[in-house]
């Protein structure tokens, strides 16, 4: 946070202490710090590169299994094939998880990747590998893709252009953040489940007894007091920029609506409900944080992660899903179940509303999860395959790209890495993967490595 002394002793960050400040940008002055920081022509040259506006990246914290979800293995022992059945997709021998009976119906427009590899197995170095693109290094801090993305695209109005829903806190101590790049282009973590009862944005309204007015003659005072600095140093330009557009987020009743699902009809917010008997706010969670990544998308924020936790499942499998579907109290903790109506309930959404071709979706996750189920009934960490799915921006569905082998253990062909799946989001997104970002010191660095390459499958 940008607590720097002031000429008079006094920080800014506690002169201009108020509860949208504080949350919409880390401290506001840091979160809009640099932002006008722009680098030369990121946009991709190539002729397939592709046009979308935004991402929406659902991540399932802790490391979902393949083998439960994407890439069953219905002909092996059970001590492999677990608890589940698998069922037959609209797309001709493909089988995924009895639990994904939705997703099954979207085969033929989804491009599922069962091939990805990673070396790690950890939580920590996974998830930078996979949000980032590169593997990690104690030499520099790479930025996730998503600040990437916010950094090249910018703000569209006052809403941030990296948002987390509901944060985006890795176990283990994953860095996730914007690396080397400026810290207005850090995720704004949402701090509250929007499928909770007790949703509420944090910060985005006025501590008590401070209102506009009372804002306003703040912001009007630390302007002063910068325009006082200026004439000191000679310095010419706006006195602070980043705290006029700070202020322009607090006061903005659009902004905060933005993130109000209560002005959604009902019966679109049942749409992503997982069971239709229950209460939006009784049912999984991660269907009103998709539909809330469908309202920031549809108001110009470029980059969505929806963040959902507890797949690091290393006990009994059968909590994957609902095993009681009368029991509307464990509806919340159904993760296949909810993933499933999540995401075909987001995908049905964007394309009623024509943006489904301007919006990537993704369903990433940490790593898979061990062939062979453990003691307890679980499966442990298995970074050397997994799955991958995604959906949108044009790209060519209805296809399965590489293959595990027969007890989905190792990639049998057509090996993915995270490098790969980072080079061809950028182009989906039209950004070019060879583009060139500065770190502090003036060093270049790619946004996606230089050994990745484009899954030309992808672009059609």
């Amino acid at each position: 946070m940008n607590t720097s002394i002031r000429c008079d002793g006094v920080t800014r960050r506690n002169f201009v202490r108020v509860g949208g400040l504080t949350a919409l940008g880390l401290g506001m002055g840091n979160f809009l710090q640099l932002q006008r920081a722009t680098a030369a022509n990121p946009l991709s040259s190539s002729s397939k590169a592709g046009k979308a506006k935004a991402c929406i990246l659902i991540w399932l914290d802790g490391g979902a299994s393949h083998l439960d979800t994407f890439d069953p293995k219905p002909k092996t022992p059970s001590e492999v094939r677990g608890p589940f059945d698998s069922i037959g997709t609209n797309l001709p021998g493909i089988r995924i998880s009895e639990h994904l009976p939705q997703t099954a119906k979207l085969m033929d427009q989804l491009a599922l990747i069962r091939s990805v590899t990673s070396p790690f197995g950890v939580h920590n170095f996974a998830a930078q590998y996979l949000m980032t693109g590169y593997k990690p290094t104690p030499a520099l801090e790479y930025p996730a893709m998503a600040s990437v993305v916010a950094h090249l695209r910018g703000q569209n109005g006052v809403l941030p252009a990296n948002i987390a829903i509901p944060h985006l806190v890795s176990r283990d101590a994953a860095t996730l953040g914007n690396g080397f790049l400026p810290n207005s282009t850090k995720h704004f973590s949402l701090g509250s489940d929007p499928g909770k009862r007790s949703y509420k944005v944090q910060d985005l309204d006025f501590y008590q007894g401070l209102d506009l007015s009372r804002l306003d003659r703040r912001r009007k005072i630390v302007n002063a007091m910068n325009e006082y600095g200026n004439l000191k140093s000679q310095h010419k330009g706006p006195s602070d920029p980043d705290l006029e557009r700070a202020y322009n987020v607090i006061a903005s009743d659009e902004a905060k609506a933005a993130f109000n699902l209560e002005e959604e009809p009902s019966k679109v917010r049942e749409y992503y409900t997982l069971d239709p008997r229950a209460n939006v706010h009784d049912s999984n969670n991660i269907g009103q944080q998709c539909l809330l990544a469908r309202r920031l998308v549809e108001r110009g924020v470029p980059f969505v992660t929806v963040n959902n936790t507890g797949w690091d499942n290393h006990l009994d499998l059968a909590t994957y899903a609902n095993r009681n579907p009368g029991d509307l109290r464990s509806a919340s903790h159904a993760l296949i179940p909810g993933m499933d109506k999540a995401l075909a309930a987001l995908i049905g959404d964007l394309k009623d509303r024509g943006m489904l071709d301007e919006t990537l979706v993704l369903v990433m996750t940490d790593f898979g999860r061990t062939p062979k189920i453990n003691s307890t009934g679980g499966r442990d960490h298995w970074p050397n395959c997994f799955s991958v799915a995604m959906i949108g921006a044009g790209i060519q569905g209805g296809q399965v790209i590489g293959a595990s082998d027969a007890l989905g253990e190792f990639v049998k062909d057509r090996p993915i890495t995270p490098g790969d799946l980072s080079s061809t989001i950028y182009t989906l997104l039209g950004i070019d993967p060879k583009h060139e970002l500065l770190t502090p010191d003036g060093r270049p660095i790619r946004v996606a490595p230089q050994e990745s390459e484009v899954i030309e499958e992808l672009l059609g």
